[in-house]
C-alpha cells in the first residue's frame, strides 16, 4: 500500500486551502484529501451568505482577527487572478436605537485596532449609500464585499489536482490510528496511510480530533441559520449589504440583508440550536448528535444563561411576522409578502465545558496530526489563510 506524505480530511474550503498550501510547501510529497460528501464545499462552505469580511467583528490579537484581515486580501487576489466572481462593495452596520450608539463605537475602536478602515455616517451620508435604511448611525466598512465560494472551492480543487493530488469524494471516515510514525485511516472506501494527516471537518470537527487521539476538550454544537429571498421586484430595497448592531453577548452577527454575487438578496440569518449536525430543515433530527449537545455540560449551561434569547430564536424560526419585524428595523418598508423562503445554512460552534463560545480558530495538535476544531465565520474569507498556517505549523511539527 502506497503511503501518502499527507492526508487531509474535509472537502470544505478550508480542507481545500490546506492541501493546496501543503501541496505548495512541500513540493514534490504526496497529498491524499478525502471528503465524505459526493461534491466538494457541501456544508458550511456551500450554505454561507457569501461574504468577503473585513475583520471589523473579531478580537484584536487573535487568529480570527489576523487572519481574517489578511485573508481577506488574500481571497480578494484570488478571486482576481483566477476570474471569480466577487464584488468588493462595502458595507453599512446601523444602531437603531440610542442604546446601541456606545456599541457601534465600541465596534468603531475594534475595527480601528485591528487596522481597518472605517468611520462612522450619519443618517444623511446611510442614506445615501442605502437609501430605504433607517439607522440613527452607522459604520462604513468599505473593504467588506461578496464571493462565489463555490467558484473558489472549484479552482482549489483544480490547483491541487493539477499538483498531483490524489481527490476522493463519497469516502467517510470510520477509525484513525498512529503507530511507527504512520497514521492509517480507515475509511468507507478502503484504508489508507499517510504520514501526517490534517483535519478540516467542520460540521465533525471535534469527532475528527477525538478518532484521531487528540486532547480536545471542546465541543462542536450546530446551529442552524435561517434566510428568506427578497423577491425580485423589491430587490431596489438593497444596494449592497446592511447589518445590525451585533449583540456583545451573542457569537452571530443578527439578520441582516446581503445581496449575494447573482444578485439575488438574503435576508437572515437567524440562530436555532438544531438537533442535527447537518439539520438544514427542521424536521431533522439525528438522535446522537442531539443527544451529545444535550448532555454536553456546556450546552447546559449556554442553555442556562441566554434560555431567553434562545426562545426568542425559535419563536422567530417560526413565525414569520417575528422575522419580517426583525428587519423592518433597518429597512422599515419590508413586508411578509417580500419575502420567500431560501436555503438555511448549519454553523459549527465550538463549546467549551464551562459553557463559554470557543471565539477563535482552534487548532489541535495529535499523534502525527493537526486538528481544525472551530473554524466559524471569517473562515469562509480566511480560508487561504487559515492553509498557510496549518501548513506552517506542520512544517514546524516535522523539523
Amino acid at each position: 500500500m502506497a503511503i501518502y506524505d499527507f492526508a487531509v480530511i474535509g472537502g470544505g474550503l478550508v480542507g481545500l486551502a490546506t492541501a493546496r498550501a501543503l501541496l505548495e510547501r512541500f513540493p514534490g510529497k504526496t497529498l491524499l484529501l478525502l471528503e465524505k460528501e459526493t461534491s466538494w464545499a457541501s456544508h458550511q462552505s456551500g450554505h454561507n451568505s457569501g461574504v468577503l469580511h473585513s475583520g471589523i467583528y473579531y478580537r484584536p490579537g487573535t487568529l480570527r482577527a489576523k487572519l481574517g484581515r489578511e485573508g481577506r486580501a488574500r481571497m480578494v487576489a484570488f478571486c482576481r487572478e483566477h476570474g471569480i466572481a466577487h464584488d468588493v462593495c462595502g458595507k453599512v452596520i446601523v444602531a437603531t436605537e440610542e442604546r446601541e450608539l456606545p456599541l457601534l463605537d465600541n465596534l468603531l475602536k475594534r475595527g480601528q485596532d485591528n487596522q481597518l478602515e472605517v468611520r462612522i455616517i450619519d443618517q444623511r451620508e446611510l442614506r445615501e449609500i442605502e437609501p430605504h435604511v433607517a439607522g440613527l448611525r452607522a459604520i462604513h466598512v468599505p473593504a467588506t464585499g461578496i464571493a462565489d465560494y463555490r467558484g473558489v472551492a472549484a479552482q482549489l480543487v483544480k490547483l491541487c489536482q493539477d499538483r498531483g493530488a490524489d481527490l476522493k469524494l463519497g469516502t467517510r471516515m470510520l477509525r484513525q490510528s498512529a503507530q511507527g510514525g504512520i497514521v492509517t485511516l480507515e475509511t468507507s472506501a478502503g484504508e489508507f496511510q499517510a504520514s501526517y494527516v490534517v483535519t478540516c471537518g467542520g460540521l465533525h470537527a471535534d469527532r475528527l480530533a477525538l478518532q484521531a487521539g487528540a486532547q480536545v476538550d471542546a465541543r462542536i454544537v450546530p446551529f442552524r441559520g435561517e434566510y428568506f429571498h427578497l423577491n425580485p421586484a423589491k430587490r431596489g430595497l438593497v444596494r449592497n449589504l446592511i447589518y445590525p448592531v451585533p449583540n456583545p453577548d451573542f457569537p452571530f452577527l443578527g439578520v441582516h440583508f446581503t445581496r449575494m454575487i447573482d444578485g439575488d438578496i438574503h435576508c437572515g440569518p437567524n440562530a436555532v440550536f438544531t438537533l442535527s449536525r447537518e439539520g438544514y430543515r427542521k424536521v431533522d433530527v439525528n438522535v446522537r448528535d442531539a443527544w451529545e449537545a444535550i448532555t454536553f455540560p456546556g450546552f447546559q449551561k449556554l442553555a442556562a444563561k441566554n434560555w431567553r434569547m434562545g426562545f426568542d430564536e425559535i419563536v422567530r424560526s417560526f413565525s414569520k411576522e417575528r422575522f419580517v419585524k426583525t428587519l423592518q428595523r433597518l429597512i422599515p418598508e419590508i413586508q411578509s409578502s417580500d419575502l420567500s423562503p431560501a436555503p438555511a445554512g448549519v454553523r459549527a460552534q465550538a463549546l467549551t465545558p464551562a459553557g463559554g463560545l470557543v471565539d477563535d480558530f482552534l487548532i489541535v495538535a495529535g499523534p502525527r496530526s493537526l486538528h481544525v476544531c472551530n473554524a466559524p465565520s471569517p473562515a469562509a474569507t480566511a480560508s487561504l489563510s487559515i492553509g498557510d498556517e496549518i501548513a506552517l505549523r506542520v512544517e514546524s511539527a516535522l523539523s
